[in-house]
């Protein structure tokens, strides 16, 4: 008879042997949970970044393993990668999420990128404890979710835009029916009605591709009581906001310095959509549409925070929005347990919930 320890090895030894055959090399790197991210600027080369700071390894690699490595990863993603299509943007089977650049794209060496599958099922209260933000913070967005608050995530690459959004998600009522929508499928929310859809790139022919625009208007057609886009980037973010004007609650993230710039990089990406589109047109329905904005940042030692909470009151002079600060992260403070300046408790005209504190100071980001 196997004993206990007998049996978790034999589970564990397939998932050991098909890591190994499909990731060679790099298969110690992917199995540690402290590693978030590795790419390869050539194979000798190859770098990870652990707790947001990176690190040089150990690992070499000839052109031939990189080669190899990349093809056994593209045949499961489905995705190509050619002279006619020097880039590929695909997801792994343990949901990692690969990136490619060959030449004459690259100097001489193929640049890849695997962003590690690590923390995207974390809750809301999971990302407390780990210092991203306060109870205090916690307990409003989760208020923000239930009213069906539409919510933009914005900060810079690897900030954890994606996790705080999927956790975002994952504190929505539980009878609600989500839609996302994503280049490469990323989000897992912890809910029963969810439907994830994901963009498809032309064939040989240039035939077959769908956009993230297409999706969206897609999405409108399956009955969602929330609709989320993994992140807005081009002209797919008017139709977002036309989605979220007529009534449907959303969320997605965007890149960003600030709540600020995200406010002002969100006034200008719809104008791509096409010439008949006018800065004039797009800040109404910026303003009318989004209502909250989180930023969050990842800091020189590798800590990820929410550092800043903002509404949108509704109001307009020019193009200018105007933003009411409600939670600002005090950076005066050393603690590992993040602590903020808060408003007044009430933002005007807009549909944003009370908030509390014991620190009534206002800050003004208008």
């Amino acid at each position: 008879m196997q004993s206990s320890a007998q049996i978790r090895a034999v589970e564990i030894e397939p998932e050991q042997n098909e890591r190994e055959t499909n990731f060679g090399p790099l298969a110690s790197l992917m199995a540690d949970p402290t590693i978030e991210e590795i790419w390869i600027n050539s194979p000798n080369r190859i770098f990870v970044a652990r707790g947001g700071v990176s690190e040089l390894t150990n690992i070499v690699m000839s052109v031939g393993e990189v080669r190899a490595l990349i093809e056994r990863l593209l045949m499961w993603g489905g995705r190509r990668l050619d002279l006619s299509n020097p880039f590929v943007d695909a997801r792994l089977p343990d949901g990692s999420r690969l990136h490619v650049a060959i030449p004459e794209i690259t100097a001489v060496h193929w640049a890849v990128n695997i962003r590690k599958h690590l923390v995207r099922g974390k809750s809301l209260a999971d990302l407390t404890a780990m210092g991203v933000m306060s109870s205090e913070v916690n307990k409003f967005l989760q208020r923000c979710v239930d009213d069906g608050i539409n919510i933009l995530v914005s900060g810079s690459t690897q900030a954890g835009k994606t996790t705080l959004l999927n956790a975002l998600i994952s504190a929505a009522p539980i009878k609600s029916r989500v839609i996302t929508i994503e280049e490469v499928f990323e989000l897992k929310p912890k809910l029963p009605d969810c439907v994830a859809l994901q963009t498809r790139d032309a064939n040989l022919q240039g035939d077959g591709e769908i956009p993230l625009r297409r999706l969206i208007k897609e999405a409108l057609r399956m009955r969602p009581s929330r609709l989320v886009v993994g992140e807005i980037r081009e002209a797919e973010s008017l139709d977002l906001l036309i989605a979220l004007n007529s009534g449907l609650p959303g969320m997605a993230t965007i890149h960003a310095n600030s709540a600020r710039d995200a406010i002002s990089k969100l006034q200008t990406l719809p104008l791509l959509a096409g010439e008949n589109i006018s800065h004039r047109f797009i800040t109404p329905v910026v303003a009318a549409a989004i209502d909250l904005i989180v930023h969050v940042e990842l800091d020189g030692t590798g800590a990820r925070r929410v550092s800043e909470i903002v509404a949108i009151t509704g109001r307009v002079e020019g193009d200018l929005i105007e933003i009411e600060a409600i939670f600002t992260l005090d950076r005066k403070t050393n603690s590992n347990q993040p602590r903020y300046v808060t408003g007044l408790g009430k933002v005007r005209g807009s549909r944003i919930p009370n908030y509390e504190s014991d620190n009534r100071r206002r800050s003004s980001l208008s």
